[in-house]
């Protein structure tokens, strides 16, 4: 029987689980982590933390599940960056998470490229892509050393190899979408052209062996954590969606083997490279989900996300949110602008600015959906959805009121790992189809729109006038 072990390195914590070949999860182990949020936009992470939760969390599972894996597979947070001594493998400084807004000026230096940027990568010329902060690294920080995202160094710790796989490339602003290849003209514009680049490689491939958790076993299944959660969704067919509500919310639609670039500002990603193909997939992100909760436990209004639904009045009185706590991605894509809260009197209390906020989270994933719809040329029918705040049926219900679509709710709150295991799978009996791997689920719940069309579409009209007033 093949056991695997799975980390879902995020931006918040560490996640560890070993599964057996049915997918089944046999041990988790999660290690809590805390980015430092910077005056300046700057969002920053000890890396030393990061292998710390790694190594710890797995050794934990390992341990609790009694079972030696045949494979590590690891699912990394995506547009994390930092600079290492590819020698020693010391890290060189802190770690840039992806919500780091401190690269404005080096996309702002480049901005009449941006549609060269969207041809070549499908993505956005954007401080939420690695290459933008990889420059700004090189340019503030260090030039000594190589920058990568953290997947490679985190991988090169675990077993020496100097590798990225297809997914998580993708996410760089450096990729050629089409070739799935490093790109000589985007490393120029980004005066990235000397770097060491690591090599890309297909989520099913062993990059090498590691003692780091008993045993000496392969590194395999490398992938980008949203990438990871659309197949253990099974989004396999162009059309099927999730939204992975985390530190953000990201929402991913699968495009099969055709790269369509959106005409409606949401980006296109390679979503994996598995059994010498590639498919794609089309993305929004909603920067501030579970981060916005936080805020709310910082300012003292709930203690933490398991509270959202006891505190949230039955309706929001009229307030509005736009939580845009870290600026808004698709399809404003705009760093500065800022979160906002209206419509407050005397009597509004904190269980309407509960309810308002986590309707802003919804709304804005609302708006992912319609425009996922148009440039897929038919509306999305169901949304899959995964992640901690799941847990709301406060937040699931807007969302299906204010999409107007039913929410499936994964039964699982482990999707992004296995994810991850899935392809460790692959890559150890290739014989396994794609299918077989992913599996088959049932919703744990399914949350079917209350509200009329017309309420919905209201609301939605009243909450884009106020997101249009919130971006400078």
């Amino acid at each position: 029987m093949t056991h695997v072990l799975a980390i879902d390195q995020g931006t918040s914590g560490t996640k560890a689980l070993v599964t057996d070949a049915a997918g089944r999860v046999l041990a988790v182990a999660e290690e809590e982590l805390r980015p430092v949020y910077l005056p300046g936009g700057g969002v920053e992470i000890d890396p030393g933390a990061l292998l710390a939760s790694v190594l710890t969390a797995g050794r934990r599972a390992v341990a609790d599940s009694g079972v030696q894996p045949d494979a590590v597979a690891l699912a990394n947070q995506g547009e994390t960056v930092l600079v290492w001594d590819r020698a020693t493998g010391e890290p060189i400084g802190p770690a840039i998470v992806w919500q780091d807004r401190r690269a404005e000026a080096v996309c702002a230096a480049r901005s009449k490229a941006g549609p060269r940027v969207a041809d070549l990568t499908g993505l956005v010329l954007d401080p939420y892509f690695s290459a933008p902060k990889m420059r700004w690294l090189r340019e503030n920080r260090s030039a000594r050393g190589v920058v990568t995202t953290t997947d490679t160094w985190l991988v090169h710790r675990l077993c020496g190899a100097f590798v990225t796989d297809a997914s998580t490339a993708g996410r760089s602003l450096l990729l050629d979408l089409d070739e799935v290849w490093w790109s000589e003209e985007l490393l120029e514009l980004f005066d990235l052209a000397d770097e060491q680049l690591p090599e890309i490689v297909p989520s099913d491939r062993i990059v090498g062996r590691t003692t780091a958790f008993g045993g000496d076993v392969p590194v395999t299944g490398l992938i980008v954590d949203q990438q990871a959660a659309l197949l253990a969704e099974a989004c396999l067919e162009p059309g099927t969606a999730k939204c992975t509500y985390g530190t953000g919310a990201f929402l991913l639609a699968q495009l099969g083997g055709n790269p369509v670039r959106s005409a409606r500002g949401l980006a296109t990603s390679v979503a994996w490279q598995l059994r010498d193909s590639t498919a794609y997939c089309a993305d929004g992100q909603v920067y501030t989900a579970a981060s916005a909760v936080r805020w709310l436990a910082e300012l003292g209004i709930v203690d933490g996300a398991a509270e959202l639904d006891a505190v949230a009045a039955p309706d929001s009185a009229g307030v509005l949110c736009v939580p845009a706590l870290a600026g808004l991605a698709a399809p404003w894509w705009n760093p500065a602008a800022t979160a906002s809260l209206t419509g407050m009197t005397l009597s509004t209390g904190r269980g309407h600015l509960v309810r308002a906020v986590l309707e802003g989270i919804a709304a804005q994933v609302a708006a992912l959906v319609a425009l996922t719809g148009d440039d897929l040329g038919t509306p999305l029918t169901r949304l899959r959805v995964d992640g901690g705040l799941t847990r709301s049926r406060v937040l699931m219900q807007a969302q299906a009121d204010l999409a107007q679509i039913p929410i499936d709710v994964y039964p699982s709150p482990h999707a992004t790992a296995l994810g991850a295991a899935a392809c460790a799978r692959l890559a150890l009996d290739p014989g396994l189809s794609i299918v077989d791997a992913t599996g088959g689920w049932r919703p744990a719940a399914t949350f079917e729109p209350e509200w009329p069309p017309e309420r919905a579409a209201e609301h939605l009209a009243r909450w884009h006038a106020l997101a249009a007033r919130t971006t400078p």
